[in-house]
C-alpha cells in the first residue's frame, strides 16, 4: 500500500465568496438574483464568483438533502468495519470502501483511524434489511473482517 499523502493546493477565499458558499450550502437552487439581494453583492460579480469557484473545484457538487422518512426509511446506522490486509497488496482498504459505497442503502464510506479501518453510514427501512445488508451483503466482500453496527436513536438537525 502506498502510504503517499498527495498535498492539495489550497485555496483562499475571501469573506464574499465564504458568504456565497454558506447560502448555497443551504439552499443550491437559489437564483444568482436572489443570492445577489441576499448579500448585497452584485449579480454580475456572483456569477464570476461561483464560476471560479466551480472551476477552482471548491464547489464539487450541487446536491438535494432527502427526507429520508418521508421515503419510509427510517432506520440509520453506522457500521464500522475492520479490513484484512492482503499481503501481497492485491485489496487496498480504499478498494474495498469503493465497493462498499456501490451496495443498496449504503449513504457514505469513510476511512478511519483506530481499532476499526472503515466507517458506513446506512440507511434501511426496517431492521431486516439492514441484517441483510450486513450479513448477506457487507460481511461477503472480500477483505471485511469484522463490523460492529451502531443504530441511530435519534438524529439531531
Amino acid at each position: 500500500m502506498n502510504n503517499t499523502i498527495m498535498a492539495q493546493k489550497v485555496v483562499e477565499i475571501d469573506n464574499k465568496s465564504q458568504q456565497i458558499l454558506r447560502i448555497l450550502s443551504e439552499n443550491c437552487k437559489i437564483s444568482s438574483k436572489e443570492l445577489s439581494k441576499k448579500t448585497r453583492i452584485p449579480l454580475t460579480t456572483i456569477y464570476h464568483r461561483i464560476k471560479r469557484l466551480n472551476q477552482s473545484g471548491i464547489i464539487k457538487k450541487y446536491s438535494i438533502e432527502i427526507d429520508q422518512k418521508k421515503l419510509g426509511v427510517n432506520l440509520c446506522a453506522y457500521i464500522m468495519a475492520s479490513v484484512h490486509y492482503d499481503p501481497e497488496g492485491k485489496t487496498s482498504q480504499k478498494e474495498i470502501a469503493k465497493k462498499i459505497k456501490k451496495l443498496n442503502f449504503v449513504e457514505s464510506v469513510d476511512i478511519i483511524t483506530g481499532e476499526m479501518d472503515l466507517i458506513i453510514k446506512v440507511r434501511a427501512k426496517n431492521i431486516q434489511q439492514l441484517n441483510k445488508l450486513i450479513t448477506e451483503e457487507l460481511r461477503n466482500i472480500k477483505g471485511i473482517d469484522k463490523t460492529i453496527t451502531l443504530t441511530v436513536l435519534e438524529e439531531v438537525d
